[in-house]
């Protein structure tokens, strides 16, 4: 067990799921929409080369971005071992448990595999990282077409639920719900918006288009997830034909 509580303490999401399933002898269900997560471990210099290119596509400057990807070559996997789902975890599969029988949401958008569960006659539900009880927004970008939308469509499925307490992936329950999905639609326009603004005044690459959203320059603590970040709303504002790309070395960014 020593070794498990040694992956325990730097793991999310499906990054403990093989030890688990080893300790416990139980099944794994999960949406099956995941090669964000195993692609990655089964090729892991393939996976960092992507990442590389993305940034570098984005405008990240090659000095600090060569930088990134040395450290990240010596950091350990992010996930302990792949292990293939025993079912398929899809919008209106039904867990049974002794805390009621729970129905399955599919809620993409933080990551393409994400879902939510909700117990009825209690209206309890598992949001995972799609609502928190602090607004924090991420999302999984470059494998689908536009997690923006899918995060705001997980939100209206969510909201129609009517739950009472939610269950979030980090953090402590909290019961007023529809007042974070609320939060989160809000802030997910606001950031939109600026990133239309930005991009309005110039022609910017993605690296270039932080800064007016989040107000600084990213670090090496904040780059990785504010540029997936400011991508995701780039590519929807594409999607709903506000902005275009010109393609180049690096690629930049327009309004229509």
């Amino acid at each position: 067990m020593h070794e498990f509580g040694t992956w325990a303490s730097r793991r999310d999401h499906y990054g403990l799921a093989a030890p688990i399933v080893e300790e416990a002898g139980c099944e794994l269900w999960m949406h099956p929409n995941h090669a964000h997560m195993t692609r990655a471990l089964s090729d892991p210099d393939r996976a960092l080369e992507r990442r590389v290119e993305v940034a570098r596509q984005s405008g990240v400057p090659l000095e600090p971005l060569r930088r990134w990807a040395e450290e990240r070559r010596e950091q350990p996997p992010s996930i302990a071992g792949v292990v293939e789902p025993h079912r398929d975890l899809v919008t209106g599969v039904e867990v049974e448990t002794g805390a009621g029988t729970w129905t399955t949401y599919e809620t993409p958008g933080h990551a393409p595999s994400h879902v939510s569960l909700f117990e009825p006659k209690q209206r309890l539900l598992i949001s995972g990282d799609h609502v928190l009880g602090r607004v924090s927004l991420y999302f999984d970008y470059g494998w689908t077409p536009d997690p923006v939308a899918e995060f705001l469509t997980g939100l209206d499925t969510v909201d129609e639920l009517g739950a009472r307490l939610c269950l979030p992936g980090h953090g402590r329950t909290f019961s007023d719900v529809r007042a974070h999905i609320h939060a989160n639609r809000t802030l997910v326009a606001e950031r939109v918006q600026k990133v239309l603004d930005a991009i309005a005044t110039d022609e910017l690459t993605a690296f270039e288009v932080i800064p007016h959203v989040y107000g600084e320059a990213p670090s090496a603590a904040t780059g990785n997830w504010w540029l997936s970040e400011t991508l995701a709303y780039l590519r929807h504002l594409e999607g709903t034909g506000r902005a275009r790309r010109i393609k180049g070395e690096p690629e930049r960014w327009t309004t229509l």
